[in-house]
């Protein structure tokens, strides 16, 4: 599971297996058992969510967006090399 970044206990990351084909970019979010899912196609958008409040939601979607840049060059850099 490579890890992109963390903040504020929140660990931003993908499966070195995406699907086959592989499936559009996207980031997994963990903290503390929750999980999330968020798809990073032409807007950042929740895909799903076990866990995690509306105002976690709120805050993992800043932090995303903050990062998206990071988070499609890792992206692009694991699995389109």
């Amino acid at each position: 599971m490579p890890s992109v970044f963390t903040v504020n206990g929140y660990r931003f990351f993908f499966f070195s297996n995406e699907g086959e084909p592989l499936e559009p970019c996207h980031i997994h979010v963990r903290k503390h058992g929750a999980l999330a899912k968020y798809w990073l196609t032409d807007r950042i958008s929740l895909a799903e969510n076990i866990g995690f409040s509306a105002k976690e939601l709120k805050e993992i979607e800043h932090f995303i967006h903050d990062n998206a840049l990071k988070i499609k060059e890792a992206w692009n850099e694991f699995f389109c090399q």
